[in-house]
């Protein structure tokens, strides 16, 4: 896998988003060239040509990302990829049709564009199809053994099959075995079976979950001098999932981890950031002001603005602030979590939060320093000590500022139960053990995408 911002990416996406870069430039340059004459210097210079297919080559990448493309484990079957590719072509002709109407001075050639995605159609089409022929192939798989005969094993299994992104194939594991000594037996005779010059297998996944008595150290060592990767479940885990499984977390894990620091350096640029972000969102925004003042007023008798504390940075308390999006008795009865479709909250409030017109408010709050642009979700005094108790760690949340938006957000979304909260918990650890600015910059990126789709709100 491909380290990218502190976000492991696995190698063939990555192949995969730089062959289709080259193959929409070949397209669209293709289609130039045929209409233009077959003069490369004249066809990339002639009226900023080369800009112009850079600029097309973007914008199909994002229009490929926005509709999961690249994240095949969100992809159920075969069928829904070419789907998909159709969704993209169609949505990047009506965007390039907008553009060319929006913006006359972009001088596109109606007729090269046309061209260029007829070509382009048919090369990611047979392209695709070439792609999944093969990474089926056999030696674009790694071959791994899962070590282990608990549920700890039993969620790696699961992860890898569902996962075919990861290029792993599972050849075994050692089952669920409860009694420590046959599970010791079984850890040491799947072992002995790979102890060979040249082992069967390309990386064994220790996924031992008490490892008193029963590691099998001496084997572990054979085979890692015979060239297979050992690799400890909660690494693999991490990079797959995106996020720390409590299960596997120890104090150790903390304490002797390269992660969970920041420098100054990085503080200062995250900070800087932050405030030029919110500074100007709240610019950009001011022209939607009244409207969403209008639409707030008429959709229930109320305030415009709803402030409440939420807990921030080392625990102590903040007043954050946001439109009005549930009627003014919604919470008569005391605190309590937003649900799906909860009948407290207004339609236009509804609309304002799966936009996150609601939370423009809280730009003031990260001019003011309450919170970064980015980091985990303050949470409600209410429920902190519930969850503190109920959740191992939950309290390092608050050894960073709360963020408008955050790691949990982008990859997992509202969490309204004690498992959700749990779930969200440990993807802002990771966010937290990894925390960089560029990783916060990734962030930001794929909030848009979230927004767009309307997707993580209640």
């Amino acid at each position: 896998m491909i380290r990218l911002f502190n976000v492991y990416y696995p190698t063939r996406t990555i192949v995969l988003l730089l062959c289709e870069a080259l193959i929409v430039s070949g397209c669209f340059l293709l289609a130039t060239v045929l209409l233009l004459g077959p003069d490369t210097y004249l066809v990339l210079n002639y009226e900023n040509g080369g800009l112009k297919i850079l600029g097309l080559t973007i914008l199909t990448l994002l229009s490929s990302y926005y509709f999961d493309l690249y994240e095949p484990q969100r992809i159920s079957a075969s069928w829904e990829i070419y789907f998909r590719l159709l969704l993209v072509l169609g949505f990047l002709s009506f965007l390039l049709s907008a553009i060319i109407y929006l913006f006359p001075a972009a001088d596109i050639a109606h007729y090269v564009l046309l061209l260029g995605l007829i070509f382009l159609t048919l090369a990611l089409v047979a392209w695709r199809s070439a792609y999944e022929w093969i990474i089926g192939r056999e030696m674009f798989r790694e071959r791994v053994y899962v070590l282990g005969a608990g549920e700890r094993a039993q969620t790696i299994v699961n992860l890898l099959e569902a996962r075919k992104d990861a290029g792993m194939e599972v050849l075994g594991w050692d089952g669920v075995v409860t009694d420590r000594d046959q599970r010791k037996e079984a850890i040491h005779i799947a072992l002995e079976r790979f102890s060979v010059p040249r082992p069967p297998v390309d990386r064994v996944i220790v996924a031992i979950e008490d490892r008193r008595g029963e590691f099998p150290v001496r084997e572990l060592l054979k085979l890692r001098f015979n060239g297979v990767v050992i690799e400890d479940a909660g690494s693999l885990l991490e990079r797959l999932t995106g996020k720390l499984h409590l299960d596997g977390l120890h104090p150790s894990s903390f304490i002797y981890s390269e992660g969970f620091r920041v420098k100054p350096s990085q503080q200062i640029a995250r900070r800087i950031v932050s405030t030029l972000t919110a500074a100007v969102g709240l610019l950009l925004f001011l022209p939607f002001f009244p409207i969403v003042v209008l639409m707030v007023r008429l959709s229930s008798p109320g305030p415009i603005f709803f402030r409440q504390t939420r807990v921030g940075l080392g625990g102590k308390n903040f007043t954050v602030y946001k439109f009005r999006t549930m009627r003014t008795d919604a919470e008569v009865a005391g605190a309590k979590w937003a649900t799906k479709n909860d009948p407290r909250v207004t339609r236009v409030g509804m609309f304002m939060r799966k936009t996150r017109l609601d939370e423009v408010p809280q730009l003031w709050n990260v001019l003011r320093g309450d919170m970064g642009f980015v980091g985990p979700r303050p949470e409600r005094p209410e429920f902190v000590p519930w969850l503190t108790e109920q959740i191992p760690y939950f309290n390092l949340r608050h050894m960073i500022r709360p963020g408008l938006t955050g790691w949990a957000q982008v990859r997992y979304g509202y969490g309204a139960t004690l498992a959700e909260s749990r779930e969200k918990l440990e993807f802002d650890l990771y966010y937290i053990k990894h925390m960089t600015l560029g990783l916060d910059l990734l962030i930001m990126f794929e909030t848009i995408k979230t927004i767009i789709r309307r997707q993580g709100a209640q």
